[in-house]
């Protein structure tokens, strides 16, 4: 059977593939438009495959909120470039999967791989067509949820590459926002020196103590070195000991005792965390996007 290039539209337009893998795919099945249409999908697959190994260390994060504001999803998904991270598919994909994650809950990454999509298609299947159409490997990195029961969520990103959701009790919106921007910004590691990983606390006492040995100074005195520098440590790292950034001359904790409000919890992720990636200029990032798509 002839393929015509009526045809080659009507399977570019379904797919999104493009133009020359939809021209061959009708060829590979003779017009079938359905056997073309699963050519296609097997064909992204495999070079979704291909693609896996590469590093992918840009990307968005993505948040989605219940309307009651009790429930929070946020995700890292990951792409090569920024340049592809810009675009409107992979961020429509990304959002996507937070809805997804917000409206079914969240197990495995395996698990929500199999979770259907809007377009009655898996996660995997959507993310494994992007991955043929677009040339660069895409993955689902991180997936974290937040439910509150007795206050309410809120968020703040930074453009697409910081995002942050806040449980509070007795807060409103607008400080729900400023204490997340502040997380945002600051990066705590706990809420209060109580919630601070022993194992984290431990490790700088050693190397403060170390530190003080070298003074010569009586061990005493060197004991109350260490506990006023651990309490320094702990004003750095948590959220209630900071300077709020809006506001230096009053900590987070002095803020929130102002509106008698009480953060519960807090997740920030930031894309590409602990991926060591080459560093590109714009230029390079097109060239490396358009080298792909030939791949």
């Amino acid at each position: 059977m002839a393929v015509s290039a009526a045809m080659v539209k009507e399977l570019r337009e379904r797919t999104g593939a493009g133009m020359m893998d939809c021209k061959k795919a009708l060829d590979e099945t003779q017009g079938d438009m359905d056997a073309a249409i699963e050519f296609l999908r097997v064909k992204g697959m495999a070079g979704a495959d291909k693609k896996a190994g590469r590093v992918a260390a840009e990307g968005v994060v993505a948040i989605a909120i219940s309307d009651d504001k009790k429930k929070a999803a946020i995700v890292e998904v990951n792409c090569e470039t920024d340049f592809v991270a810009k675009g409107d598919e992979f961020q429509t994909f990304a959002n996507e999967v937070a809805a997804i994650v917000l409206n079914n809950g969240f197990t495995t990454l395996e698990a929500l791989a199999e979770e259907k999509t809007t377009s009655a298609q898996t996660v995997d299947e959507v993310r494994r067509a992007l991955v043929a159409k677009i040339g660069e490997n895409m993955q689902i990195r991180r997936v974290e949820t937040l439910e509150t029961s007795s206050g309410e969520i809120g968020s703040y990103q930074h453009g697409e590459k910081i995002g942050v959701v806040v449980a509070m009790d007795n807060g409103n919106e607008a400080l729900i926002r400023d204490v997340a921007m502040h997380v945002a910004a600051t990066k705590p590691q706990a809420i209060s020196s109580a919630d601070v990983d022993q194992a984290v606390l431990e490790k700088e006492r050693s190397v403060l103590t170390e530190q003080a040995k070298e003074s010569g100074k009586p061990l005493e005195i060197i004991e109350k070195m260490i506990d006023g520098r651990i309490r320094k440590f702990l004003e750095e790292i948590t959220l209630l000991g900071q300077p709020f950034v809006k506001d230096p001359d009053q900590t987070v904790e002095k803020l929130l005792k102002n509106h008698n409000a009480v953060v519960s919890r807090f997740i920030r992720l930031e894309v590409g965390e602990g991926i060591e990636k080459e560093v590109l200029n714009f230029a390079d990032e097109v060239a490396a996007a358009a080298a792909a798509a030939k791949a």
